[in-house]
């Protein structure tokens, strides 16, 4: 998540979901941000994990490439062959007020999930720098990044004033070529709106608060922290899709671009999944924010289509 601000929606009628393109949001970003709200009706909440069947893993158009069901032992750290931990407190340029860790209190596979949960405590990080609050972040880079295919994860989000939990990809070409023209694609972000997600796109000309998002709602008014839903985007060289618990609810092209940029996702991306506190656009936790606020992950998985070549790159 690479941000600066909140955005400025217009809302726009659920009938048309399922067939219009939805126009002008990640790394520094989050200021002043335009973006599209989408009701979604009839989007029931989950009160348990989503099953397997409601993944792609069932679908014969989709080929297993990646995964982790996080199915280690309680209190274990994620894999290290799969994820590598993301230390210390710069915020990435959010003003962010955590200091991320390793620590099992942190992160830590618990029943069969992943759990990342941001604390309330005073921490001294590497940068001798004392903050306020402590969470966990983890990534794939250098293990494991494909390009295009379908991402996906089940998840329980956390939820308060602050609180900005986040799956999301960025190109693995980013220490060489920087942000944003490695690109940046946010599947799910959440700023503590109780039924209110954010899907982004990132990349040179339109990042930032100029990145090209959708935010969506549940039109019940349910909070999305109440079970676990998916969250999963398929990508294609020309095409991305979002879906919520298998609704599509945005789609982008290169025409959704601002005139005089480029499409920058036709490389490998790796996958991030982290609980961030305050911030420039989450604003920051008050007195209603309680802690430890935790981010249960069921699942990770990500897909090739059938028939395509290999796409995916894993690196020990």
């Amino acid at each position: 998540m690479i941000n600066i601000e909140p955005p400025n929606t217009v809302s726009l009628v659920a009938a048309a979901l399922s067939k219009k393109k939805f126009g002008s949001m990640r790394f520094l970003r989050r200021a002043a941000l335009g973006c599209v709200v989408l009701l979604i009706a009839g989007a029931g909440m989950a009160q348990a994990p989503v099953s397997s069947t409601d993944s792609a893993k069932s679908k014969p158009e989709w080929k297993l490439s990646w995964s982790d069901e996080f199915n280690g032992a309680n209190g274990s750290a994620p894999a290290a062959a799969k994820w590598s931990f993301e230390t210390g407190g710069s915020g990435n340029g959010n003003n962010e007020l955590e200091t991320y860790t390793k620590r099992p209190v942190n992160v830590q596979q618990n029943d069969g999930n992943l759990v990342i949960t941001a604390r309330k405590e005073d921490f001294t990080g590497a940068d001798g720098i004392a903050r306020p609050y402590t969470s966990g972040r983890i990534r794939t880079k250098g293990l494991f990044s494909q390009a295009y295919g379908r991402f996906e994860a089940s998840i329980k989000l956390p939820l308060g004033k602050g609180i900005w939990p986040a799956f999301w990809l960025l190109g693995n070409d980013i220490d060489s070529v920087g942000w944003p023209k490695g690109g940046e694609i946010d599947i799910m972000e959440n700023i503590g709106e109780p039924s209110t997600i954010y899907s982004t796109l990132h990349g040179p000309g339109y990042s930032g608060a100029h990145g090209i998002s959708a935010k969506f709602a549940l039109s019940t008014g349910e909070a999305v922290n109440t079970g676990f839903h998916l969250y999963s985007v398929e990508w294609a060289p020309k095409d991305i899709k979002f879906f919520l618990d298998n609704k599509l609810i945005a789609e982008r092209t290169p025409a959704d671009l601002p005139p005089g940029t480029a499409w920058v996702y036709d490389h490998p991306f790796f996958i991030i999944l982290n609980v961030a506190v305050g911030g420039y656009w989450p604003g920051n936790p008050d007195a209603t924010t309680t802690f430890p606020q935790k981010m249960l992950v069921d699942y990770v998985r990500v897909y090739s289509r059938t028939g395509t070549s290999a796409e995916g790159k894993q690196t020990r």
